[in-house]
């Protein structure tokens, strides 16, 4: 069992960097086209990857069946608190404290990838991991050899 949980964390971070690529990328052309300030950059950025990493890793990492409007709620309830915390922090340090605006949008994925895998661990999919198509046919493979 420990065996498939560090699979798991390790996929989720793979994900998430993947998520992260979406996430520099609408951040960057956002930041270097538009001249908007730090947090509506940010923000846009930080929605795009969200809705990358939640499609993949609850196919592909949690294989959940949980139906998709409940775990997306439950995300978007992580994303209430999140978001705020870390749009305001954000914009503090680059507009305010001038601290370089990516080193930020870093910091604040780094803190992202972190809690929201404990919250998808422990709150999203508890109980409803494992259970889609592909941990079905994963499990029969394993019978088999």
């Amino acid at each position: 069992m420990k065996r498939k949980e560090v699979i798991r964390a390790i996929k989720f971070a793979l994900v998430s960097a993947s998520a992260g690529i979406v996430e520099i990328v609408v951040f960057t052309i956002m930041n270097e086209l538009t001249g908007l300030k730090y947090w509506p950059c940010y923000l846009t950025a930080l929605v795009a990857s969200v809705i990358w990493c939640f499609t993949i890793n609850r196919r592909y990492t949690f294989k959940s069946t949980k139906n998709v409007p409940r775990a997306m709620a439950m995300v978007f309830a992580f994303y209430l608190v999140f978001t705020p915390v870390t749009t305001i922090l954000g914009n503090y340090l680059a507009e305010t404290l001038h601290w370089n605006e990516y080193l930020v949008t870093a910091l604040n994925m780094a803190l992202n990838l972190s809690l929201e895998y404990l919250y998808d661990t422990f709150i999203v999919y508890r109980g409803e991991m494992d259970n889609n198509d592909i941990a079905a046919k994963e499990k029969k493979e394993q019978a088999q050899s």
